[in-house]
């Protein structure tokens, strides 16, 4: 039987359902996922990283997981979509880097779409040039230094999830009241779903994320 493979950066923090990270996320949707971590890909070097990624590591990780019959792979930061085209080339099988393809997809070409990430300042042309976006498309982020932020950046084994959910429903709500514009916020951090129907809530928008994109793919193809 094929399945979902993920590329898991080398983390430790708390994987709430709804998680790229929580297998669970998948088994409710009925997805079969397994996972492969590359020992070093921390989120402070992926995220912030000053220099190119290397990315041989990732790519044998990938390669190992098609060869047990992984028929889409995903990775675990949506920063990586920097590396779409490098990723997609290297492996056999459809690619899903980031949550930013969404931006791309012709089911939202009608949307007016904005961003929502975990660091603002990070994100920058590089990740939208590779996969193909508008670099013109708005981006907001969660307010630096926030649990939400601070725990996943620095890589911490806890996190208050209710301040976590707060965070990212506060950095929704800034980022609609900047744009009003945007019908659809689609969420950059793969450890944001958890938080997506608070988020629509709150801003009133259709949210979307890794998981619903991996979904919506993996029912495509099947």
């Amino acid at each position: 039987m094929s399945f979902l493979g993920v590329l898991m950066l080398d983390t430790r923090f708390p994987r709430p359902l709804g998680d790229i990270g929580n297998s669970a996320s998948f088994e409710q949707l009925h997805i079969p996922v397994r996972y492969r971590t590359v020992q070093g890909a921390s989120p402070q070097s992926v995220v912030r990283g000053s220099a190119a990624l290397a990315l041989q590591p990732f790519v044998t990780a990938a390669l190992e997981l098609v060869e047990q019959g992984a028929s889409l792979i995903s990775t675990s930061c949506g920063f990586l979509a920097r590396y779409q085209r490098e990723l997609q080339s290297a492996v056999p099988v459809p690619v899903i880097s980031s949550s930013l393809l969404w931006l791309t997809s012709p089911e939202l070409y009608e949307e007016r779409c904005a961003v929502l990430t975990i660091d603002a300042l990070a994100l920058d042309a590089h990740q939208m040039a590779g996969v193909d976006a508008d670099p013109a498309t708005p981006v907001g982020g969660v307010a630096p230094g926030c649990e939400f932020q601070r725990r996943l950046i620095g890589n911490e084994p806890t996190m208050d999830l209710i301040q976590a959910e707060q965070d990212v429903v506060a950095a929704a709500l800034a980022l609609v009241k900047a744009h009003p514009e945007v019908t659809t916020l689609v969420l950059e951090c793969t450890n944001m779903p958890p938080y997506a129907r608070a988020a629509a809530a709150a801003t009133g928008r259709r949210v979307e994320h890794i998981v619903s994109l991996l979904e919506k793919r993996w029912r495509a193809a099947a």
